[in-house]
């Protein structure tokens, strides 16, 4: 199981749905205060693609969401086009209103956001992907918990979806690393902890292991400094 930019199997309405969702088999989880949040998927924003890394880089990502912020320190010169691309769509407020798309509970524990499409399959409209940077060992545990990394679809796609990591998890690696979370860390367990969500053969909502966010999560606002 890897952290590609794929369409997910679940229909529409129940990412509309999420905040009032009765689900099969649900379980008892720690509770979470969240924002109701209206956000839904949407066409991305047209934003110009870097063409060579930024004189000055972040070091800092702020996502404000509806369940808190989370907090993201840049690895800085070890991942120089990747910061400076998703600098540049934070600035041109790309993630804005955006939903975190993808949860997943079992062999790898990862958020995955940054698709404003909420499809999965979403990328900056007209970018070519950037190159692959800060790439990890081929080890046990080699995106361990509180690491930032992109998603992608292949050696060189990499746009705008980023993957949370918020437990130890071990991958291909090659997935960029570009940061680690300083903040925010106990939040996104406590979103993994409500499970994820999709639905079976005849439509009935369940838990699954890879799924939408049983507790919507909108990107309200991202910040890069």
């Amino acid at each position: 199981m890897g952290i590609k930019m794929k369409k997910v199997a679940v229909i529409v309405a129940l990412l509309l749905s999420l905040s009032t969702l009765n689900v099969a088999n649900a379980t008892t989880h720690p509770p979470i205060t969240c924002a109701k949040s209206n956000a839904k998927g949407h066409a991305p924003a047209s934003v110009r693609q870097p063409t060579k890394p930024a004189k000055i880089l972040a070091k800092k990502f702020t996502l404000t969401t509806n369940c808190g912020v989370i907090e993201i320190t840049t690895v800085g010169a070890m991942a120089p086009m990747t910061i400076t691309s998703l600098a540049a769509l934070a600035k041109a407020k790309y993630f804005n209103a955006s939903v975190c798309h993808r949860l997943t509970t079992k062999g790898i524990f990862v958020l995955q956001c940054g698709d404003p499409t909420a499809s999965g399959s979403g990328s900056p409209t007209g970018w070519k992907g950037y190159v692959d940077e800060n790439l990890p060992k081929g080890d046990v545990n080699n995106y361990p918990a509180g690491t930032v990394a992109m998603a992608n679809s292949g050696p060189g796609t990499n746009g705008s979806q980023m993957f949370l990591v918020y437990a130890d998890t071990s991958l291909e690696p090659n997935y960029t690393i570009w940061g680690t979370i300083t903040k925010g860390l106990d939040l996104v367990r406590a979103i993994a902890a409500q499970g994820a969500v999709g639905s079976d053969a005849n439509g009935k909502y369940i838990y699954v292991g890879d799924g939408f966010p049983a507790q919507k999560v909108e990107l309200q606002k991202v910040s890069a400094r």
